[in-house]
């Protein structure tokens, strides 16, 4: 899904086991340690669930990709922020920021490049192809209207899918929609796992950005993947503590990041959705 969503201290999924409610550490400082990646790795390929207002997220993929590029262990960079069919594969490491943006038909108006932009360039500079990896906008229309995308998910997780589109709007939503939007995400997150499965090498690792609810294990991006990929998934969240509890299996980590000030998306939406004075 567009803008918005989405946690820097590890929680491994041992902890989540015992399903106990537990807080995490504060924040460490919002540059990656080594320790955090080590311990999702080894992996095919390792989601990162950015919120996407959050500029640290963006620092924290920078950090993942510039370290995994550093170990020689870093296949492709795949990316939420731009569609299927943009890559840099045959671009050589010193082309311009301009010439990587048209390779990869950037939205800059839905993704600004400013925030976007190092991360994509460290991984063009080391020789590594970026890929879009979103449904395209032309796509929409026929995802709407596929109802065969309502099986891929269980029968809990679309509804589960629905009900967090439905909060995701405000409750504004009219039931009616929110089925046709879901299969938006649906065929959003296929074609994100089809570009993250033919991009895996053997020995290294597909990082994956995308929103948080794109790499939910129950709901995004894995469910689409093939089960012979060793997957790991990070929310990134800007919040001082996460309480650990049966739904933290969703994740292999957090990575926590200091919290945003207070924003009603809501009040804005509704805004934005109120009727128009004649």
């Amino acid at each position: 899904m567009r803008p918005p969503f989405s946690f820097p201290l590890c929680l491994s999924v041992a902890l989540v086991a015992a399903l106990l409610g537990c807080a995490a550490p504060p924040p460490s400082p919002t540059r990656l340690q080594t320790s955090q990646l080590d311990a999702v790795l080894p992996a095919d390929v390792l989601l990162l669930g950015e919120q996407h207002d959050a500029p640290e997220h963006q620092q924290l993929q920078r950090d993942t990709a510039t370290q995994l590029t550093a170990r020689g262990q870093l296949a492709a960079l795949v990316l939420e922020m731009a569609d299927t069919g943009g890559s840099t594969a045959a671009l050589p490491p010193d082309a311009t920021e301009t010439t990587v943006r048209d390779t990869l038909r950037w939205d800059t108006s839905g993704w600004p490049w400013p925030t976007y932009g190092p991360v994509v360039m460290a991984a063009v500079r080391a020789g590594v192809p970026v890929l879009g990896a979103n449904l395209p906008r032309a796509g929409t229309r026929g995802a709407m209207q596929d109802t065969t995308l309502d099986t891929r998910l269980s029968a809990p997780a679309w509804a589960n899918q629905q009900q967090l589109i439905a909060d995701g709007h405000c409750g504004l939503l009219p039931a009616s929609q929110l089925p046709a939007m879901a299969r938006i995400q649906v065929a959003r997150d296929r074609a994100m796992a089809d570009a993250t499965a033919a991009a895996v090498l053997p020995g290294k690792t597909v990082l994956v950005l995308a929103g948080s609810g794109h790499v939910d294990r129950a709901l995004g991006i894995p469910q689409h993947l093939p089960a012979t990929l060793a997957v790991k998934t990070v929310r990134l969240l800007a919040a001082d503590t996460v309480s650990v509890d049966a739904n933290s299996a969703r994740f292999d980590a957090w990575w926590l990041t200091p919290p945003l000030p207070p924003k009603d998306h809501c009040a804005e939406l509704r805004e934005r959705f109120k009727p128009q004075a004649k």
